[in-house]
């Protein structure tokens, strides 16, 4: 058997597993799913709910008859479920031992193990959710950050989905013009004219471009905008990122070299999360863990969305930018780390500015917090000036697959456009462009269920979701 083929689900299976995070807690919920969902919950359950959504307090019980807990049982009647089938869901006592065993009991009686993703998966070949939506609730569960939160929250209402259609109808709308003048030359209104067609594919190319351009926004808000601290060792970057954080995550000593791998951490700003990166001090290590450090340091760099340049005075800073500037593109915010000692030199600052083409300065304490706030907003700055304004109710394409699935029907179009301007083959073939975005738009949203497109949605969702 493929291994392809082994993933696909099968409906008829009764699924079972427990849909809040394993051990110690107040409460666990469990839920069960499929065709014997009720069969399996009544051979378990003390006192079945008579009606759909009806909640109940009974025990549950194994195979022996033993109780296992007391529990609240929520009865769903298919298709008015998250999965689309029968469904119930039961509350229990959290712990390592309650759900375990209350799981055990419902495979016992005929339920299966669910895998990652399963249910969602389900609810999406049942025609509850489609891939957009599905993806969007994966996010939602993994948001690390308001603006995480809310775009999950606009794409899983069908924000993004309802784009994708609009979209779709306009590629179809065109394609309709071409099997006009294919099939109907001689009508009395006439072949289409070239120019009309022209117009239709510019407007669609338009408006394909408009959405692949927000997956750098969408990237930033999914994983975090990487803004790495760099400079030279003993500089006072730890303290910078301890006073940017609000809290102490990084060893602050006065021994050059301490931090010896990059450490990281997600900053909920107003505007964008912030993936904030501590590292290494950038210089020439003789020591091979040292050295292991500023490979790491200069990985991070290589990847960062903005640079923090740190130095405690003007030679620092000098080094900082030089090798910001050899290891990232990314744009560049000179910092100059303990003003609480010694207030920078503004026109100091500006040269050096103006010299490595810094995108801004800012003079910080993290002993006493000045300027730290300004910093920060300084990067927000920063970051709305590269990838645009965030704004967390617009369609934004945040995944890879959405991405390459934009792209491709961008592609495809802009064949079209080619092809048709040239008059480098006739309609038909032409056409074949078209019907190829289509297709690319069609499985951008499960239109055309396909199963590895399934297996990419869903491998990274956790059991029970």
């Amino acid at each position: 058997m493929s291994s392809r083929r082994a993933n696909v689900v099968d409906l008829s299976d009764t699924i079972v597993a427990q849909a809040t995070a394993p051990g110690r807690g107040a409460l666990a919920i469990v839920r069960v799913s499929g065709p014997a969902a009720h069969s399996i919950g009544r051979l378990a359950i003390d006192r079945w709910p008579q009606r759909s959504r009806e909640i109940v307090l009974l025990a549950i019980r194994d195979e022996d008859g033993a109780e296992l807990d007391r529990g609240i049982v929520v009865r769903y009647d298919g298709p008015a479920s998250y999965t689309g089938e029968d469904a119930i869901e039961i509350v229990t006592h959290g712990g390592a031992v309650v759900p375990t065993t209350i799981v055990a009991a419902l495979i016992s009686r005929g339920a299966r193990m669910a895998t990652p993703g399963e249910f969602t998966r389900r609810a999406v070949l049942n025609g509850k959710l489609d891939l957009l939506q599905a993806d969007a609730t994966g996010d939602l569960v993994s948001a690390s950050s308001r603006a995480a939160q809310r775009v999950a929250l606009h794409q899983l209402d069908g924000g993004l989905t309802r784009r994708v259609l609009s979209l779709r109808n306009e590629v179809i709308a065109l394609e309709a013009l071409i099997a006009y003048d294919i099939d109907f030359p001689e009508e009395d209104d006439g072949p289409v004219a070239p120019e009309r067609v022209l117009a239709t594919a510019a407007k669609v190319i338009a408006s394909l471009e408009q959405l692949l351009a927000t997956s750098q926004r969408g990237e930033l808000v999914r994983e975090g905008a990487l803004v790495v601290l760099a400079g030279p060792p003993n500089v006072g970057k730890s303290s910078l990122f301890n006073a940017l954080l609000g809290e102490s995550r990084a060893i602050v000593t006065p021994i050059p070299g301490t931090t010896r791998d990059a450490i990281e951490a997600v900053i909920d700003t107003p505007s964008w999360p912030l993936r904030l990166v501590d590292t290494a001090g950038l210089h020439e290590a003789t020591d091979p863990v040292e050295r292991l450090g500023v490979e790491v340091s200069a990985n991070y760099l290589g990847r960062a969305a903005v640079v923090l340049a740190c130095g405690d005075d003007a030679e620092a800073l000098r080094l900082a930018a030089t090798a910001a500037a050899h290891h990232s593109a990314a744009p560049r915010i000179l910092v100059y780390t303990k003003s609480v000692l010694q207030s920078p030199d503004a026109d100091e600052l500006q040269l050096l500015q103006s010299e490595f083409a810094a995108d801004d300065t800012a003079a910080v304490s993290a002993e006493t917090g000045v300027g730290v706030g300004e910093l920060l907003e300084a990067v927000n700055a920063v970051l709305g000036r590269a990838a645009g304004a965030l704004e967390t109710d617009a369609p934004l394409l945040t995944h890879t697959r959405h991405r390459s699935a934009v792209a491709r029907a961008l592609d495809e179009v802009r064949n079209f456009h080619g092809v048709w301007c040239t008059a480098a083959a006739p309609a038909p073939v032409a056409a074949v462009h078209l019907r190829a975005a289509v297709t690319a738009l069609e499985d951008l949203i499960g239109a055309v269920t396909v199963e590895d497109i399934l297996d990419e949605v869903f491998r990274r969702f956790c059991v029970g979701k």
